[in-house]
């Protein structure tokens, strides 16, 4: 009988889902586990690189090709490969990232069957740059063995769990399927991730086992935070969740979503829209609360309209000189 399944989802990862399978073949375990690949329509060689996995392992790897691209940063795919598996537990794992630790499963599946009120388990992940744009790091420096909901949810988006470090249980995903809010997001992990919490504590192990690649054609930098459609994504989200906690996380969230309301003041598709500016300053000023010279900067930068700066900047010009004359 399959203990777990890993499920990887690829889209145009020909460059590095050899590496992926590589490592995840290697791992050490004391049960059987099965590999499930969900690609998503590619376009370059990496349906015909699975292919020559498979035929190679053929009583390993089983493949989903989709026919077209099912969209949402690669998310139905991850679940259509979620509903197929046979394991016990499941793993998930983008096409670009690759395991460091032949022990990952069996560490993770250990702990799951040691605390059966654990919703899921996660352990640290180093974060590495394809374009070199950042040094590598680690994902997280975190001190506690178990987080809860308390954890995930903050003013700050509170994203520490690598999908290349996370195990669930399949059967906890079925009986309690995400709620239809949670397919409106870009963001797979970050719901879901929530959602896990909210059933029991999410195990961690303190160790480093995987790598979170960031490539430029992967689904982190797709994430554009000069974008007004990643940033509303974003808005609709932590609006979502806040709901469905009943307004219990309300105050950290509303200064959660009150960033995504400032960053939109800097999208490109609002670079000279001084009402839209105007909306989003004056949400960002109900939702943030900021005080001091942060609100003032606000109000000068985006609330009052460019030609009474410009009036106010004639007259301040204008009586400053004629002071330095007097």
């Amino acid at each position: 009988m399959i203990k777990a399944s890993f499920c990887i989802i690829t889209y145009n990862h020909e460059k590095f889902v050899g590496k992926m399978l590589d490592s995840l073949l290697m791992q050490e375990t004391t049960f059987p586990f099965e590999i499930i690949v969900g690609d998503d329509c590619s376009k370059d060689r990496t349906a015909e690189i699975l292919k020559e996995y498979q035929s190679r392992y053929p009583d390993k790897i089983r493949l989903l090709l989709h026919p077209k691209n099912l969209g949402l940063n690669g998310k139905y795919n991850a679940l259509q490969c979620f509903a197929i598996a046979r394991g016990e537990y499941i793993a998930q794992f983008d096409g670009d990232d690759y395991l460091t630790s032949p022990h990952k499963l069996q560490k993770q599946v250990e702990m799951l069957d040691a605390n059966p009120h654990y919703s899921a388990s996660f352990h640290n992940a180093q974060a590495i740059y394809d374009d070199n744009s950042a040094p590598p790091h680690l994902v997280n420096w975190l001190t506690k063995k178990e987080y809860t909901v308390d954890d995930l949810i903050g003013e700050d988006e509170l994203c520490f769990i690598a999908t290349s470090s996370l195990v669930f249980r399949k059967k906890d995903l079925a009986d309690n399927p995400d709620p239809d809010w949670t397919n409106l997001s870009t963001s797979g992990d970050i719901p879901r991730n929530i959602m896990f919490a909210s059933r029991g504590p999410i195990g961690y192990i303190d160790e480093v086992m995987s790598v979170y690649r960031k490539n430029r054609g992967g689904a982190s930098f797709a994430d554009n935070h000069y974008s007004s459609d990643f940033l509303f994504n974003r808005i609709q989200l932590y609006s979502n969740i806040n709901k469905h906690f009943n307004y219990k996380y309300d105050a950290k969230l509303r200064k959660n979503i009150a960033t995504y309301y400032y960053k939109l003041l800097f999208a490109k598709q609002y670079k000279d829209s001084y009402f839209s500016k105007l909306k989003f300053a004056l949400k960002y000023l109900d939702l943030a609360e900021p005080t001091g010279e942060k609100r003032k900067e606000i109000i000068r930068q985006f609330v009052v309209p460019p030609f009474l700066m410009k009036t106010y900047s004639f007259f301040a010009l204008s009586l400053y000189n004629l002071r330095a004359k007097a």
